[in-house]
């Protein structure tokens, strides 16, 4: 399954679903190889944790970080980014969106295949 705002096979799995006591979404997906979100925002921020494989990150305008299985990712508020597995991994991570009454996020244009293949921070 393949939801919205993403580009291959995605699994998305909700966690926690919004209330007023804990103020947080969260949500656990997995991306097959080469399968990657749109560019997206946070009004509050988001935190990635990678549960599984190796996968890429990329902030607007910054090369493409590379994750693996334990790292632990801060994408700061309003910042334009996106996320997926690496061309030979699949990559899973828990997402968590904090202060979620400020809106979960806002979905923006696929990430396109040159940039994806865009520049690494290890190139």
């Amino acid at each position: 399954m393949t939801p919205a705002n993403f580009t291959g096979k995605v699994w998305v799995l909700p966690l926690l679903a919004q209330d007023s006591t804990f103020n947080l979404v969260a949500g656990n997906v997995t991306f097959s190889p080469g399968a990657r979100s749109n560019w997206h925002t946070h009004n509050a921020g988001q935190i990635l944790m990678v549960t599984e494989g190796t996968g890429y990150t990329q902030e607007k305008g910054k090369p493409i970080r590379i994750i693996h299985k334990g790292d632990v990712i801060t994408c700061p508020p309003n910042v334009e980014h996106w996320h997926g597995a690496s061309k030979d991994s699949a990559m899973t991570h828990i997402s968590l969106n904090p202060n979620a009454d400020r809106g979960i996020g806002t979905w923006l244009r696929p990430v396109c295949d040159q940039e994806y293949d865009g520049p690494k921070e290890t190139d």
